[in-house]
């Protein structure tokens, strides 16, 4: 969609160029902003100029920078140590898009969005990642992924603000994962998504998602009885209801969810 309000565009190549003009907005992958009319907008500061690294690893884990697109984090190889890796797409096919939009579509851009469906969202709260957060004053604060998205496309984030990556734990890429997904239609964006992680200690993390305005995390010291985890994804007060399912249905399938994510986890703690 053409921006017809926009009148000027700059390519951002430090931190000094990220500081906004009233009416800028940044511009990662744009597959949102150019999707609406956005005509409060006046300019655009592309941020896919900065020299970051798209994929760091390390013995911390791995970090993923704001200028890695879906398509480049899929096609990270697989590492013997991460089989957690395997959960992006898983998540990626969850989300309502087409490989070309995952070319242009930055992870970072679709946990900022904080849309309820978002898919790398999922994947990334259900791996205990945190963002670093530049503030336009110049400081710096780390906080969970999970903390971003507050409502169904409403964020944590200040104006002026930028994630300048997500960082994932080696522990928890060390997990095994499952996700369940459900829509009303085949071909529809997920209405209710259910993720886990299984930790070699036992430890297990559930998250709902799609389902939800914000992910619900539910953690638990040791593999949960379904029925456990059932009630704990029922226990997520922000359920909503449109026109891709009501907050019941959302509710109850919340619960049925949960219950395959723990099977699948069974499976793979015994294999």
């Amino acid at each position: 969609m053409d921006l017809t309000s926009v009148a000027s565009y700059r390519r951002a190549s430090s931190r000094d160029d990220l500081a906004l003009a009233p009416g800028e907005t940044y511009l990662a992958g744009g597959t949102w902003v150019f999707s609406e009319p956005n005509r409060d907008l006046t300019g655009l500061v592309d941020i896919m100029t900065m020299p970051w690294e798209p994929i760091e690893w390390s013995d911390a884990g791995l970090r993923i920078g704001a200028t890695c697109t879906i398509a480049r984090l899929l096609n990270e190889p697989a590492r013997a140590d991460a089989p957690a890796m395997a959960l992006f797409a898983e998540a990626a096919n969850a989300l309502l898009a087409s490989f070309k939009i995952w070319n242009e579509a930055t992870v970072v851009g679709n946990i900022c969005r904080a849309y309820a469906a978002g898919a790398m969202t999922a994947a990334l709260v259900t791996l205990d990642a945190t963002a670093e957060i530049w503030e336009p004053d110049g400081g710096v604060r780390t906080v969970p992924v999970a903390q971003i998205p507050v409502g169904n496309g409403l964020s944590s984030l200040a104006t002026g603000e930028v994630v300048r990556a997500v960082d994932i734990p080696a522990a928890a890429l060390a997990g095994r994962t499952a996700l369940h997904k459900v829509a009303l239609a085949e071909l529809g964006r997920s209405g209710a998504v259910v993720t886990g992680r299984i930790d070699a200690s036992g430890t297990t993390t559930l998250v709902v998602t799609a389902a939800t305005y914000a992910p619900h995390v539910a953690r638990f010291d040791a593999l949960p009885s379904t029925a456990d985890a059932a009630s704990a994804a029922r226990q997520a007060t922000t359920f909503y209801t449109d026109a891709l399912g009501s907050a019941d249905w959302r509710h109850h399938l919340a619960g049925v969810l949960a219950e395959r994510v723990v099977a699948d986890l069974a499976e793979t703690e015994a294999s």
